[in-house]
């Protein structure tokens, strides 16, 4: 078994809020490896470190494991995913100067950002992949595989939230 390291959040309904119970409910179902955050209202953060077999299992297994606990919470993100530059030069160890001309100034054939703007922001899993695969970086390949099922969940969330004719519309343009 491997450890895999990521971090889900919820919204809490109002009479769920932040309370000695409710980090009882958290622990008593399975949430003992985890860090929990509760400082907006009406919001958890639970950061995990869990033992599984594959990250998918990790994160879905945490998921299951909140859910019991606090049944109508309502996940709203998983991370890693999301990132900017400066995440990315954290994680990979390099300085922000030397991902920004890699990512932003050149055409190297680099991911493409999912938001640019004052605050560029891509996925954390293809552009670690491009950064092994075209770059010869090394990489935590258990981080890789953790940003890879973020993604996932979180594409899964956002399409969960989206009408259903458009997201029928789009899946055929996309096919």
């Amino acid at each position: 078994m491997k450890e895999y390291e990521f971090t889900l959040r919820f919204s809490l309904p109002a009479d769920q809020a932040h309370s000695d119970e409710l980090l009882e409910r958290l622990g008593d179902s399975g949430c003992d490896d985890a860090l929990i955050g509760i400082g907006h209202a009406g919001r958890i953060a639970l950061e995990f470190v869990r033992e599984a077999d594959s990250a998918r299992g990790a994160i879905f297994s945490a998921i299951t494991d909140v859910k019991r606990a606090l049944p109508e919470a309502v996940l709203n993100e998983v991370s890693p995913d999301l990132v900017g530059i400066t995440d990315i030069a954290e994680i990979v160890g390099r300085s922000r100067q030397n991902l920004r001309k890699l990512l932003v100034s050149c055409t190297s054939g680099g991911p493409a950002p999912i938001h640019e703007g004052k605050l560029t922001i891509w996925h954390l899993a293809p552009v670690l992949r491009w950064l092994v695969t075209a770059k010869g970086y090394s990489v935590n390949p258990d981080l890789l595989e953790v940003s890879e099922e973020t993604m996932e969940v979180n594409a899964a969330i956002s399409s969960a939230r989206a009408d259903g004719n458009t997201r029928e519309e789009l899946r055929e343009l996309l096919v």
